[in-house]
Order: structure tokens, then sequence, then C-alpha cells
């Protein structure tokens, strides 16, 4: 028995151990992505027996697959999805084998549902792009690559499925790959794997398929295993955003995170910004006891040497290794709001545990998801792309998203039904001289407003708390 236990925990142990690896599948409309990961499931032994009953009863009740098992009930869940045969929500998976833990994204493919792919990619660190066979290379597959790299996925598989309704033609593959390949060449996605498969009899999914002896590569599941994503984060540029600051008793004072990239050492001396204020790490705590170096993701608790005042929000760094500091940058931005954008309205801008008020000073740019083609309109609407430059209230510590995409992403929230209105991924810094509105802030021209003169001084002092709130306004009170 003894022996059992020991057993027992040398697995959960192990299991501990492995790694993860977040993934997200996208294809155009009965490509199979959901075929394809519930078969990834079944033929990795990761269904349970009543989860394969239920799945065998549904397919001969509500199944798009004949006389076969359809996989692809395993993930649409909605009564709409399994009506029509597509997938609408992100459906979340998990599993794991002997050398990995996975988690799947199943996103849809349909243009309207863009803002759910982007939020199911948004920590992937993976993404499968399927194509079929008998179509190749069509407009949603450029759009699905197209946001990939927008979020900076850096891995991507190229999953030509359906090979079996073209007899597992090589040449068939070798076209797609080329036109893929061609198309996918200036989005600058370093790793991309092309692989030939069929979802729905299981070739080259888990095992390697005789019918396709010309092809060399591994077979998905094995390529999931062994592609390497330790060095995707960025563990050069130490930034450390305070969460919370942790004070039981008067004898510990702590500031509690999550390191998003770099690393830090006890005895590096760090920075606070924006204070500019420098102390040494005294300590890296854990529930599990002290640390010597912290790394991403580690969530920790620093203490420093000396009674530095920092709170929420604020962010410690290396001294000789600084991130942008500005109230003006441009992004890309996904807008995701049933709600067009109104540019004279001030959001709420949250970025890393930062949270500030931010306008939008102008928009550069939107984007054909479908053409790739720019374009130039004066508002954002639902799942519409553009290149927006922004004004904030308080100064930002941020780098470009494309180099740490922890500290380059934000949010946009509406201030008033709190609704996340966008997502953004910072390209960089912009020079005040090269922005649209002198400040892109709120203004009260006192005197055109016919304000009694005696009221000033009021206004003023209001204003100026709100400034100190992160909410800029110019006061005018000259005629």
């Amino acid at each position: 028995m003894a022996e059992s236990a020991l057993n027992i925990k040398e697995f959960l142990d192990k299991d501990e151990q492995k790694d993860l690896l977040r993934f997200l599948t996208a294809g155009s409309v009965d490509d199979g992505k959901s075929t394809l990961i519930g078969r990834l499931l079944f033929d990795s032994k990761k269904i349970y027996e009543d989860q394969l009953d239920a799945l065998e009863r549904d397919s001969k009740r509500v199944g798009n697959a004949g006389e076969h098992i359809d996989y692809a009930l395993l993930l649409d869940g909605l009564k709409a999805e399994r009506e029509q045969g597509i997938t609408i929500d992100v459906a979340y998976r998990y599993f794991s084998t002997n050398n990995r833990k996975f988690i799947i994204a199943d996103t849809p493919g349909h243009e309207q549902y863009t803002r759910n792919m982007i939020t199911g990619g948004s920590t992937a660190n993976l993404a499968i792009i399927l194509v079929d066979a008998r179509t190749g290379v069509i407009t949603q597959t450029r759009r699905h690559t197209f946001l990939v790299s927008l979020l900076g996925i850096k891995h991507v598989v190229l999953a030509v499925n359906k090979m079996d309704l073209v007899d597992f033609d090589k040449e068939t593959f070798d076209r797609i790959v080329n036109d893929y390949k061609h198309f996918v060449a200036p989005l600058g996605i370093p790793d991309i794997t092309c692989i030939p498969l069929s979802a729905l009899d299981g070739d080259n999914v888990v095992e390697k398929s005789a019918r396709t002896p010309w092809y060399e590569g591994p077979a998905l599941l094995d390529f999931l295993e062994t592609v390497p994503i330790d060095l995707d984060r960025n563990y050069t540029d130490f930034r450390y955003p305070v969460q919370y600051v942790l004070r039981p008793n008067q004898n510990f004072r702590g500031f509690c995170g999550k390191v998003a990239s770099g690393v830090v050492r006890k005895g590096d001396t760090v920075m606070a910004l924006p204070s500019g204020k420098t102390s040494k790490v005294k300590s890296i705590v854990t529930y599990d006891g002290e640390l010597e170096c912290a790394y991403p993701p580690l969530c920790v608790t620093l203490t420093l040497e000396d009674e530095i005042d920092i709170s929420r929000g604020e962010m410690l760094v290396h001294p000789d290794n600084l991130p942008i500091s500005d109230r003006n940058f441009e992004a890309m931005l996904v807008w995701m709001d049933e709600e067009e954008m109104d540019v004279n309205k001030s959001f709420y801008i949250k970025q890393t545990t930062h949270t500030t008020r931010a306008r939008v000073d102008s928009i550069r740019y939107k984007v054909d998801v479908n053409t790739m083609e720019h374009s130039s309109v004066d508002k954002l609407q639902l799942n519409e792309i553009g290149r927006v430059v922004f004004t904030t209230g308080k100064e930002l510590f941020f780098d470009p998203y494309a180099r740490n995409k922890q500290t380059g992403a934000f949010i946009l929230i509406d201030p008033i039904t709190n609704n996340t209105s966008a997502v953004g991924m910072i390209i960089d810094r912009v020079d005040a001289k090269d922005m649209v509105s002198e400040e892109a802030l709120a203004v009260l021209n006192l005197p055109e407003m016919g304000i009694d003169p005696i009221h000033y001084e009021a206004i003023r002092q209001v204003c100026e708390a709100l400034n100190n709130q992160g909410l800029p306004i110019k006061c005018i009170t000259d005629k």
C-alpha cells in the first residue's frame, strides 16, 4: 500500500512538472476544426466512457458525419451550434499526454465572431489554421492568419484537412503549402509547419498515416508535444507591475504581482516607476518559501531593502533597462463593442495593473481583414481593426507588443456601461508634434460657456482634482 501511495505521489509530482501549451484552432466554416479537436481527444484516449456513449447517441441524432461518429459534438455544445453544424462561441478543452498539458481554444470561423477569436487567441502559444484540401487557401484563411500574426502568436500549424477527399494527393498538398507560404511571408510569423491530415478518419492526427507515405514530418500530436515554447517569453526586459501591497504586520511590507517579463534575483537593484526611486531586492517570497530568482509567469511577493512608496499600478524594473514612458502612443485596435466607437468619448484604459483615462487622438487607417487593404475611417465598428493613436491621462510604462506581449497589450473600458470596448496591441510611442489634436484632452472654455467669473476658481480646483485622478481637463478662463 505504501509503495502504491508513493507511485501515485511520483505520478502527481511528474504531472505537475509538465509544461502547458495553449493553442487555438481557426479556419473557415466546415473546415473541420471541432472535428479535429474531437478526434485528438478521442484518439489520445482522453474521453470518458459516459462521454463516448453520449457522443455515439448524439451522432445518430444530430450528427453531420453520416455513418461516422461526429467528433465536433464534443465541442459544439450550444443548441444553435449543433443545429447549424458550426462553432459560435469559444470552446475550451483541457487534456494532457505523458509529455505535456494542453488547453485548446476552439474558435469560430465566421467574420462576425472575430472578437471571439481574438479572445480565444489572446493567451495562445500556437495556432492551428485549418484549410480544406479541396478549396485550398481562401479569404478566411488569410483573415485568420492575419489575426494570428496580430496577436503575436509565433507558432502556426497549417493543417490541410480532408485529404481523404483528394485521395491524399501530394501535388494538391504542395500547391496549398506554396500558396500559403507566399501569402504569409510579409506577416513575419517565425515558425510555420504544414501537415496533411484527415480529422474524420484520424490520418496524421495522433499516429502517422500509411496513406501519406510521401509526408516525412510528424503527426499533429507529436508536433504539439515537442514544439519548443519556453523561449517565446521575454526573459530580457524585467517588468514587474505591482498588483497589491501586502502589509500583514508592521514588520513586513511586500509588493505582490506577476513577473510580466525578464528575470529578477535577490540583491538586484530595481527602480520604481513613475517615482524613479531605486532599492535592492531583499527577498522573493512565495507560499512555498523564498526563491533566489523569479521569472515569468511566476506570481511572487518582492520585499525591498528601503522603504519606498509604491502602490498598485506602478512598476518595478531594472534601472538600466527601462520601458517606454509616455502618454501618447499608437496601437492596433480590435473593436469589440456592439456600440460603435465614439472618438469624442473618454475611456478607461487598463494596461498591466494600471488603469487611467484615455482618448482617441486619431484613426490612422482601418484594415480590411479579408484583403489587408487600408482605408480611412472616422470610427470603428464591431469586429473592425484599425491603427489608432491614443493619449492617456497619466503616463503608461510599456514596450511594443511585438517585443513584450505582457506590457504591450491593453483593453479599453466604456466608463458608462463598463463593457470591454476594445483590445489593443501597442506599436510604439508617438511624438507630441505628430498628434492631430494639441493634447486630445477635454476642454472647458468658461467664458464661452457664459459662466460667471466668481466661479472660475472653484471650477479650476475641480479640474485640478480630476487631473490628479487621471482625467485631464484643460480649463480656459481667458477670453
